[in-house]
């Protein structure tokens, strides 16, 4: 819980931005999630910084959550400051072949920037949910074009709100579905990405292409966190699950999706509990059948209520991890 003075202070910074014991199933793809002890929006750069410095100061542990995809908030919550820059959404272009992207803008802001200036490159971020900063914490990326392909430089605040000198790509440890490396607590907070200018609509029929092909092959019409598993090795985690006969295999109102295999999908009502035995059930079935180990792709946060939801995602302490895909 935020004490009584912090939370003072939180309020003199943000005012009416910062709100305490929300419940994070309103602000996760999967609408699953217990309270955040304070939900914090800040308002730009400067105050993100203050809030950071506020933080650090108070010894407020802090967390960023951007559109929610990729996690799985357990019913106990998060402790400190989850951070949403949600309104960190600029976009403008620098160079004829950059543009300058902050932390919070969506895949579907990106995309019509790109449509509407004539920029090519960015397209398969169409097909991605979420936010930049999302996609760069996941290196984000579809078939065999991902982030790191795109991105010429990171802009950071430290833990403390200090601005970092930007680092550039080659500095920068991306990996599949990860970027590892950056220091502990900081917060990533725009990037520079290459662009080919091209023609509008040729730009547009891209983004169309990679869409439909998303509806048609993504449980799109009901909440999910996205990919649960990441793709080993010259196969795919989906197949490896349908073959394994668990197409459609539920736990309480979860369900592994019949659309395709690596989402799980929440009917309505479903917990945290539920989708950790799913993901368990379906680590194990491959194991069993293959012996190919799926490395969860979903990120699980916060605290267990009930003791016996620790013991059940005890298999899972690979999933939890620092950050999420915003």
């Amino acid at each position: 819980m935020i004490a009584s003075a912090d939370r003072d202070a939180l309020v003199s910074l943000l005012a009416d931005r910062v709100e305490f014991g929300v419940p994070l199933a309103r602000h996760t793809s999967l609408r699953i999630g217990g309270p955040a002890d304070a939900l914090a929006t800040p308002a730009d750069r400067d105050e993100l910084a203050r809030l950071l410095a506020l933080c650090h100061a108070r010894g407020l542990p802090t967390r960023v959550l951007g559109a929610g995809f990729n996690v799985l908030v357990r019913e106990g919550g998060l402790r400190g400051v989850v951070l949403r820059l949600k309104k960190l959404r600029g976009i403008e272009r620098t160079e004829p072949d950059a543009i300058h992207v902050e932390a919070g803008a969506s895949h579907s802001t990106i995309t019509r920037f790109c449509v509407t200036h004539g920029l090519a490159g960015l397209e398969f971020g169409a097909g991605i949910p979420g936010t930049l900063g999302g996609w760069l914490a996941m290196n984000a990326g579809i078939g065999s074009r991902e982030l790191k392909d795109v991105v010429r430089e990171i802009e950071l605040l430290d833990r403390t709100g200090r601005t970092l000198p930007p680092r550039g790509r080659a500095e920068l440890d991306f990996r599949y579905r990860a970027l590892d490396g950056l220091p502990e607590g900081a917060v990533l907070v725009a990037a520079t990405l290459a662009v080919t200018p091209s023609e509008r609509e040729a730009v547009q029929a891209e983004i169309d292409r990679l869409l439909a092909r998303r509806q048609a092959t993504q449980p799109t019409d009901v909440p999910s966190c996205g990919s649960v598993f990441r793709n080993p090795p010259g196969d795919f985690a989906g197949r490896l699950i349908e073959a394994a006969g668990l197409k459609g295999a539920r736990e309480g109102a979860a369900e592994i999706s019949t659309v395709h295999a690596n989402f799980i999908v929440n009917h309505g009502g479903a917990t945290a509990r539920d989708v950790l035995r799913l993901i368990e059930r379906a680590r194990e079935t491959v194991a069993r059948a293959t012996g190919i180990e799926l490395e969860p792709e979903v990120r699980v946060l916060g605290e267990a209520v009930d003791p016996d939801d620790a013991v059940d995602g005890a298999g899972t302490a690979a999933l939890s991890r620092e950050g999420d895909r915003s």
